[in-house]
């Protein structure tokens, strides 16, 4: 909206600094957490007087945990609703990844919030059909990937970057939709599994997102790509503002997300924030680097799978009690050592991601 208007004012007036990139990305931030920190208190007392109960809790779990009964969740309404007005305030509607980004986020947040009100409801921690949610989150994500391969340049259309190598392309073909789906998928459900300590979720999330919004940007941009020797690709830059408005609306969580938490972000928010990461990494061509970013949403999904599998084929655990962040609180850990260490995992990798760009 204020691109917009930054265009139609001319070409020599004060708003033309609406049209820089790196100035409507802090506008983003800055506005996205003004909302949350704002009308959060209005937004929890809502969720806690609908909910009563709350987000049931494990009884299986840390006991710990049994002293959070009652805390309120799908707290991802929050961060949804001030990203979403800050997206579109400050980011160019004329971009067709920022709306492609926008739909798959909306989307998994959809899936997340219908699968929070039945356990809510049912007070149980099922919600619906797995299969059913899969179902729906790899056909919002698959029509997504479909728009950024007609969106993307010839030359990159289903092919897959590799991080390091300057010229390393791979032509997946047809195979390229259902990949890059793959990765939305994953990194949605991911950070979903992640999302089980007070604050856990969220940072990680937000040192992600500041990455990728670095990485769109360079990426987005023929001068620094041409220098990093990264491809391009026209138009990604804009994803930097959307990066932007998820760290607003993330530390405005964050706030009441602190411990002890007073609202829970659940499916609704783990699951769009994770589709939102996914596709962005899709949409710049990063799909393996996002792999190594979100490291810690990779360590999480698939400790649940081995201990799974483990389970099914020899009929012992390998973790103590999966996700991995439950068998460090099994081992002693306290559950603020357990989050802010993994913060620490979270910032090395982003860094480690980050100097993939340079490395050719």
């Amino acid at each position: 909206m204020l691109y917009l208007l930054s265009e139609l004012s001319g070409t020599l007036t004060p708003l033309n600094v609406f049209r820089y990139i790196t100035f409507r990305t802090g506008g983003a931030l800055f506005t996205a957490g003004f909302f949350v920190f704002w009308f959060g208190p209005w937004i929890i007392s809502l969720l806690r007087l609908r909910q009563g109960k709350g987000q049931p809790i494990r009884e299986d779990g840390p006991a710990t945990h049994l002293t959070k009964r009652g805390t309120p969740t799908m707290g991802g309404l929050m961060i949804l609703a001030g990203a979403v007005v800050s997206i579109l305030l400050w980011t160019n509607p004329h971009n067709h990844y920022v709306w492609v980004t926008l739909a798959v986020t909306l989307g998994f947040g959809a899936i997340g919030f219908y699968d929070d009100y039945l356990k809510v409801t049912k007070q149980s921690h099922k919600g619906f059909s797995g299969r059913f949610r899969l179902l729906l989150e790899f056909a919002i994500a698959g029509a997504a990937c479909l728009l950024i391969a007609i969106y993307s340049p010839p030359a990159l259309q289903n092919q897959l970057a590799f991080p390091v190598f300057k010229d390393a392309l791979l032509n997946l073909g047809w195979f390229w939709v259902p990949f890059a789906a793959f990765v939305i998928v994953g990194a949605g459900n991911a950070v979903n599994i992640t999302d089980g300590l007070d604050g856990l979720a969220i940072v990680p999330v937000m040192i992600a997102c500041a990455t990728f919004g670095v990485i769109a940007y360079l990426v987005g941009n023929v001068i620094y790509s041409s220098y990093l020797q990264v491809n391009y690709v026209r138009d990604t830059g804009e994803l930097a503002v959307v990066c932007g408005a998820v760290i607003g609306a993330g530390l405005g969580f964050l706030w009441f997300n602190a411990p002890p938490a007073q609202i829970f972000m659940g499916d609704t928010g783990s699951l769009a924030l994770g589709g939102l990461l996914g596709s962005i990494a899709v949409a710049a061509k990063h799909e393996i680097v996002l792999a190594i970013v979100g490291g810690l949403f990779v360590l999480e999904i698939m400790s649940v799978i081995i201990q799974v599998l483990s389970f099914k084929l020899t009929g012992k655990r390998v973790f103590r009690m999966a996700p991995i962040h439950h068998h460090f609180e099994q081992k002693g850990w306290k559950e603020p050592q357990v989050v802010i260490r993994f913060w620490i995992i979270a910032v090395i990798l982003a860094l480690i991601g980050l100097a993939t760009l340079k490395l050719r």
